[in-house]
């Protein structure tokens, strides 16, 4: 599942692959906005990412892409 996170004053947005279902990643968003609270998930790598609640300008939560060409990190 592919979540992209928009946070203000940033230039980029973040984007990770997580193996969460979508309404597991949707009930963490509402939790820690209706908390002013941090925004924490994981990605299928492994990593953890932290954002704060209040900084969260959008997420949009989709599935992946299949099949993409190139180098990944």
């Amino acid at each position: 599942m592919e979540v992209k996170i928009g946070i203000q004053q940033a230039a980029r947005e973040l984007v990770l692959d997580v193996d969460e279902k979508a309404a597991d990643v949707q009930r963490l968003v509402a939790e820690a906005v209706g908390s002013d609270g941090v925004l924490t998930l994981t990605d299928a790598k492994g990593r953890t990412v932290l954002v704060p609640a209040g900084r969260i300008a959008y997420v949009e939560i989709g599935s992946g892409s299949v099949g993409q060409v190139g180098f990944r990190s």
